[in-house]
């Protein structure tokens, strides 16, 4: 078995270990935050942890109405020019903690006297030291090339965040749901195959929509490193005002639909992309998690598909070539 596919089997018992020893850490975090009161969150990432960056505009914005901005690394590193960055709170998130242009910007919000917030699976990596206050994901030593373990780590850490910020008794009730739920994805793994044969070509389409729009990017990515599928993610509604013009019978299009109020647009768009011909395949959330959950179960299905085409495919998913296991980009 490859070394991507135990890890991913790992999930399970890393949320669980994560919920229990990053409840006291993030219920300092949350306290912090509160009382340094900022108008909004600018979050640093690269890779895999910026996808969980997106996940975050949608659990802030709808849980804690808080708005949040991505982050730009260039501006304080090739350009230097940092934004001013008062009144927010800054949050770096880094699987190995080792990227120098998510540390540079939290060393600069730190300079500038915004709270800084680091999530990381190194708690004394760079970006841990760098930040005031930190969440370490607990996860374990991460071997495999491609991220999974610690990429849904990384979304329950901001669960645990957005939980502490504003607590709500249903939220924690279905947060402690979610090892289970990434059991049951896992036992789900035998139903991904019948998905694989139109993934097998160049190229694919994944479209999510709202909190799985961070799911669509995910799997497109996780496809495009473990098997050389050239993948693309589009939100729907993006999708919609231009690319569906590349639309044609045969294209492989994964919809992820985690419910709530997008999945109207989600059928919507089955619908249509179903009448042109194309093979419309669907990573559908059965763990009855409130939607700003749903995306670490489904983000497990995601992985689970990126190794089943990688084998079918003939390639390794442990080691894809050119790219190594921690990238430092400036």
């Amino acid at each position: 078995m490859s070394k991507f596919r135990t890890e991913i089997a790992e999930q399970p018992e890393v949320v669980a270990r994560l919920l229990a020893r990053g409840a006291a850490a993030a219920s300092m975090i949350g306290e912090r935050i509160r009382a340094a009161a900022p108008r909004g969150f600018v979050i640093a990432a690269r890779g895999s942890s910026d996808h969980a960056a997106l996940y975050a505009k949608y659990l802030f914005g709808v849980r804690n109405q808080k708005l949040v901005a991505l982050a730009a690394p260039s501006l304080f590193t090739h350009y230097a020019r940092p934004p001013r960055l008062d009144g927010q709170s800054v949050i770096g998130i880094s699987q190995s903690g080792e990227s120098p242009d998510v540390v540079a910007v939290v060393e600069e919000a730190r300079r500038q006297g915004s709270l800084t917030i680091a999530i990381t699976n190194v708690a004394e990596s760079r970006l841990a030291r760098a930040a005031e206050l930190v969440l370490p994901l607990e996860a374990g030593e991460e071997v495999s090339v491609p991220a999974s373990k610690t990429y849904t780590a990384s979304l329950v850490a901001l669960a645990l965040i957005s939980q502490a910020l504003d607590p709500d008794a249903l939220f924690e009730s279905a947060l402690q749901r979610v090892p289970q739920a990434i059991a049951r994805a896992l036992e789900s793994e035998n139903d991904i195959e019948a998905l694989v044969p139109p993934l097998l070509g160049p190229r694919a389409i994944v479209l999510g929509r709202g909190f799985n729009f961070s799911t669509a990017e995910e799997v497109a990515l996780k496809l495009s490193e473990t098997s050389y599928v050239l993948a693309r993610a589009w939100s729907v509604a993006d999708f919609e005002h231009g690319p569906i013009a590349i639309v044609e019978a045969g294209l492989p299009v994964v919809v992820i639909d985690g419910g709530g109020p997008v999945a109207s647009d989600l059928e919507s768009i089955r619908s249509r992309l179903e009448a042109k011909g194309c093979h419309v395949l669907e990573l559908h959330d059965v763990s009855g998690l409130p939607e700003a959950l749903t995306p670490v179960p489904l983000a497990v299905l995601g992985q689970l598909l990126a190794h089943r085409v990688a084998v079918a495919r003939g390639f390794d998913p442990d080691r894809p070539r050119t790219i190594q296991k921690v990238t430092r980009t400036w």
